[in-house]
C-alpha cells in the first residue's frame, strides 16, 4: 500500500508556518504594489492645497468629488475616450488575426527555412522602437497618413509583433498534432483548421495577446503624440497633458482623469484574470 502524506493545513508541499511566511510576504508585496494606486485615487479626490501636506494625508479632508466632472469637462475627454477606443479596437483585432496567422504557419506547417525566419522574428525584440521611429515616420509621411490613425492601426495588421507570436506559437505547440491529422484527413484545409480547431482550443493565449495588447494601445503616448495634430484625434494619454503647462500643473485634476483612464483597463484584467494566468502558464509549457 502506497501511502500518501498530506499536510492538513496548506497546499502539501510546505509545512504550515513557510506557507504563512510565504502568505504574509506576498500580502507586503502587494500592498507596497497597491500603494501608487492608493495614492492616485487619494490625490483625485484632494483639494489643490492638500495635495502636498507633510505628512502625506492619505484620506482626504474634505472630499472634493468635483474633480472628476472638471477634469472630464475641462477638456474633451469624451473624444479623447472614443478616439482612444477606437484605435485600441481596430489595433488589437489586427494584432490577434495576424499575429495568430503567424504563429499558426510556425507551429503546426512545415517549410524550408521556419527556423531561420522565426528567429529573425524574434531577433527584432532586441532592436529598440525609436531605432525605427524615424524611418516609420518618413515612410507615413510620404503615404500622406499624417494626422490619421493609419499610422497607430495598420502596422498591427502586418504581423501583430514578435512576442505576440512568440506567445502564441508557444501555445499552439501544446495542441495536439493529432487533431490536425485527423481534420487533414476529414479534407480539411490548413485554413479550416486554424479557424475550426486552434483557434477555439487557443482562447486564454488569446485572451492574454488581447489584454497584452489593448493596454499598450490604451497607454500609448510616443506615436499619438508624433502623428496627431488636430486636438480633436488626440487619444487620452496626450490629453492628460492638458493639465500641465509650463509653470504648474492641476494635480488633482490630471489624478481625476488619470484615474477614469485606468479603470477600463482594471475592470479588463479582473474579468479576464483567469484566461490571462493560464495562457501564460500554458504558454510557456511548450518548447520544441
Amino acid at each position: 500500500m502506497i501511502t500518501i502524506r498530506r499536510n492538513r493545513i496548506g497546499t502539501g508541499h510546505l509545512p504550515v508556518w513557510q506557507e504563512l511566511l510565504w502568505q504574509l510576504l506576498l500580502a507586503a508585496i502587494g500592498i507596497v504594489m497597491l500603494a501608487p494606486l492608493a495614492w492616485l485615487i487619494s490625490t483625485s479626490l484632494k483639494e489643490p492645497g492638500a495635495i502636498f501636506k507633510l505628512p502625506p494625508v492619505w484620506i482626504p479632508n474634505p472630499v472634493r468629488l468635483a474633480n472628476y466632472p472638471e477634469a472630464l469637462t475641462s477638456l474633451p475627454f469624451i473624444r479623447f475616450f472614443f478616439n482612444t477606443l477606437t484605435i485600441t479596437f481596430w489595433a488589437t483585432l489586427g494584432t490577434l488575426v495576424t499575429a495568430s496567422m503567424a504563429a499558426y504557419a510556425f507551429a503546426r506547417l512545415r517549410f524550408p527555412g521556419r527556423g531561420f525566419l522565426f528567429a529573425l522574428v524574434l531577433s527584432t525584440l532586441m532592436l529598440p522602437s525609436v531605432v525605427t521611429l524615424i524611418p516609420t515616420f518618413i515612410l507615413f509621411r510620404n503615404l500622406h497618413w499624417i494626422d490619421t490613425y493609419l499610422p497607430l492601426i495598420v502596422p498591427f495588421w502586418l504581423g501583430g509583433g514578435a512576442f505576440n507570436i512568440f506567445l502564441l506559437r508557444q501555445f499552439f505547440l501544446t495542441i495536439p498534432l493529432e487533431l490536425d491529422e485527423a481534420a487533414r484527413i476529414d479534407g480539411a484545409s490548413n485554413y479550416r483548421i486554424y479557424a475550426q480547431i486552434i483557434l477555439p482550443l487557443a482562447q486564454p493565449a488569446l485572451a492574454t495577446v488581447s489584454i497584452f495588447s489593448i493596454i499598450a494601445h490604451w497607454n500609448e503616448f510616443v506615436l499619438p503624440l508624433i502623428y496627431l495634430h488636430d486636438m480633436n484625434k488626440w487619444t487620452m494619454a496626450i490629453g492628460l497633458q492638458g493639465f500641465s503647462d509650463l509653470y504648474s500643473t492641476q494635480w488633482n485634476l490630471l489624478m481625476a482623469a488619470s484615474t477614469v483612464m485606468l479603470l477600463p483597463l482594471i475592470i479588463l484584467f479582473f474579468s479576464a484574470q483567469r484566461y490571462y494566468l493560464e495562457g501564460i502558464q500554458m504558454s510557456g509549457i511548450a518548447g520544441r
